[in-house]
This record gives structure tokens, C-alpha cells and sequence, in this order.
């Protein structure tokens, strides 16, 4: 298993999980957080490429943030092009962000309690 990863608003001096795991797999990707019960504080799931995103088969909501591709060189920082906040389980789709290269998916409440707003920079890394 692959090490978690790293999600810090660097504009804020926030962390938006510290431990974060890899979605870039085709698996990963299709199975998301589907299935699991809940997604303790400090979690998160990173979905590389994605633009938009489905609860379906979701027993929990979630906190989404939408970045940008690196701002500068391949793993420089993202800028936030949008938020979901608490999207409902089975309910919630978010079927196109224009221009995101990515998905944080979070605790609900993560995105209030980091302050979090769009054009912020976000940092995805290993700790």
C-alpha cells in the first residue's frame, strides 16, 4: 500500500487531510469511497484528472474541493476553481467543474473549518 498523502491550503496555512489516499488508479477511481462507512477527520481521497464527481452508492456526504492543473511545473501547487460542501449521500452530483484537474474528497465540515475559498492554493504531496 502506497503512503498517504499530504493536502495543505498553503494560502492559509491549513491542512485539509494528513492522510489522503491516492486515487489516480482506474480502481481507485471507480470505486472511490463507495462502500465504507464514513471518512474519520484527517482522511480524504485524491482524485487526480477528475472534474466531476457522483455519490451514488455513497452511505455518507462528503466535502468536495475542485483544483486547477499545477499552477507552476507537474507537482507545484492547484488553485481552488470550486467547493461542495456537505454533498448528501446518494443525492449529491457535481457533474462538471470547467478546468479542474482534480478532486479533494473530505469530511464534511473540512472545507468550514480550513477556511477554505476558491482561488486559494492547495498542495497535494507525501509528508
Amino acid at each position: 500500500m502506497k503512503s498517504p498523502l499530504v493536502a495543505t491550503n498553503t494560502s492559509r496555512g491549513t491542512t485539509l487531510a494528513d492522510r489522503l489516499e491516492d486515487g489516480s488508479s482506474f480502481w481507485a477511481k471507480f470505486v472511490g469511497l463507495m462502500g465504507r462507512p464514513s471518512l474519520p477527520p484527517g482522511d480524504g481521497l485524491w482524485l487526480p484528472g477528475e472534474n466531476g464527481i457522483h455519490m451514488l452508492f455513497m452511505r455518507f456526504p462528503i466535502d468536495a474541493v475542485f483544483v486547477s492543473p499545477p499552477v507552476s511545473g507537474s507537482d507545484g501547487p492547484r488553485r481552488v476553481l470550486a467547493l461542495s460542501r456537505a454533498l448528501p449521500a446518494w443525492r449529491g452530483v457535481v457533474w462538471r467543474i470547467g478546468g479542474a484537474k482534480g478532486v479533494l474528497e473530505l469530511p464534511v465540515g473540512t472545507i468550514d473549518a480550513t477556511g477554505t475559498a476558491v482561488g486559494d492554493e492547495v498542495s497535494i504531496r507525501l509528508p
